[in-house]
Order: structure tokens, then C-alpha cells, then sequence
């Protein structure tokens, strides 16, 4: 890795390869080491959603094939994260959330990060499905204004939204059945990709998400940037 870096010479910009499987808590440390180290969060979910929004041609595009039921092929996604991390909030650093899916999308992500001189390392989080199962399926949703909320076992169940006071309800994703289906998805597709990275030379941080405070973990992930691109490397906010 150490070689990989130095070849990459000295270019301030990097960037974390953020994997975590549903409910492992990847979207809250997105947002802390977002904030902390000043970098743009990157999640491709969101990135199709405004292009959808935008209604130019490659947002065009994106809708007729979602429209289908099309999955948006790998080079497509590839343009729009290309587009996406030229953006000024990107300059110093991103975090890739929910890219590459594909070993396909790897191999063109390694290419990019290359070319543009990018340093990136790959932060995994881990947490026992067990857990993730337990954790999705306390987890209710209004219907109304979209609010989150989530119940302990043994502990009453309040049937009403705290903020609008509608019914709330379990979404279909988060039934224990789904939930492990998605688990196993997950695993089929993301164990490849990892794999890949590894062979390319990029370093797999294993982080334990299980039973830490966000906090805790975030700070560990930092401790980790900052040994692997130096101190002077992070902006912190």
C-alpha cells in the first residue's frame, strides 16, 4: 500500500471506499467523517436521484432506464461519480458511499482514482447480522412525514409518530425475512469487490461497528487517515 501511495506522489485529495452492510450504521459515519474532515459524501443513490431531478440528457437517460426497472449500467454510473467528484466541495477529499457495487465498477473506479492521482484506502464495517436483524426490525417508519423511529425489545411500542402523529409502521424492507435476503445480497455482491481492492493494492480497514458508540468508531477511522495519508492530509472543519 505504502508503494501504491507514494507512486500516486503527492496529491492532497483522497478518499475513503466506505462498505457496510444495511443497518451496520454506514450512513451515521458517513456524516461524522464528513463533518469532521471536511469531506463531500458521496452516495450514488442520491447522486441518480438529483440527476433524475435535473431533467438534462443523462438525467433522461437514468429515468427511462429506472422507469423499466433497468439496472444503470456500470459505465453510466461511472460518468455521473466522474462528473460528481470534480465538484468543488470534492476538491480535498470524498467519501464513495454505496460505489463500486460491481467488480466491473471497481475496475474503472481504480483506473479513474489512478489517473486523477487520488489516494483512497477502504473502510469496511463489520457487525454481526444478528444484530443488523434485530436493530431493522425495531425500526418503524411514518408514512406521512417519513420520520424514523426505533424500539427497543421489551420496551412498550409507541404506535404513534413523534413528530406528526401518524400511524407508524414497519416497512416491508425491514421485515426479518427481507432482512436477511438482503443480507445475503449484500455478501454475494460486496465480497468480490472487496477482494478485488485488495488485489489491487488498496488497504481493507476492518472496523468492528458492533456495540460502539458512532463516535468511537468515527474517531478510530480518523486515527486511520491520519496514519495512512499523514495529519496534513485531513481538513479538519
Amino acid at each position: 500500500m505504502k508503494d501504491r501511495l507514494a507512486a500516486l506522489g503527492t496529491n492532497h485529495r483522497f478518499c475513503l471506499i466506505l462498505f457496510g452492510p444495511p443497518g451496520s450504521g454506514k450512513g451515521t459515519q458517513a456524516a461524522i467523517l464528513r463533518e469532521k474532515h471536511a469531506l463531500a459524501h458521496i452516495s450514488t443513490g442520491d447522486m441518480l436521484r438529483e440527476r433524475l431531478e435535473s431533467g438534462d440528457g443523462l438525467g433522461k437517460t437514468v429515468a427511462e432506464i429506472m422507469h423499466s426497472g433497468g439496472l444503470v449500467p456500470d459505465e453510466l454510473v461511472n460518468r455521473l461519480v466522474e462528473e460528481r467528484i470534480e465538484k468543488p466541495d470534492a476538491q480535498g477529499g470524498f467519501i464513495l458511499d454505496g460505489y463500486p457495487r460491481t467488480v466491473a465498477q471497481a475496475a474503472l473506479l481504480d483506473g479513474l482514482l489512478q489517473a486523477k492521482q487520488i489516494r483512497a484506502v477502504v473502510i469496511h464495517l463489520k457487525v454481526d447480522y444478528t444484530v443488523i436483524i434485530a436493530r431493522l426490525s425495531g425500526r418503524r417508519q411514518c408514512p406521512s412525514c417519513g420520520a424514523v423511529q426505533h424500539f427497543v425489545r421489551n420496551e412498550p411500542t409507541l404506535d404513534l409518530c413523534g413528530k406528526c402523529g401518524s400511524k407508524m409502521v414497519v416497512r416491508d424492507d425491514d421485515r426479518p425475512e427481507v432482512i436477511v435476503q438482503r443480507l445475503k445480497a449484500y455478501d454475494q455482491q460486496t465480497q468480490p469487490v472487496l477482494e478485488y481492492l485488495r488485489g489491487a493494492g488498496y488497504r481493507i480497514l476492518e472496523v468492528q461497528g458492533q456495540l460502539r458508540k458512532p463516535e468511537v468508531i468515527a474517531s478510530e477511522i480518523g486515527a486511520e487517515i491520519d496514519g495512512e495519508f499523514g495529519v496534513a492530509t485531513v481538513r479538519t472543519a
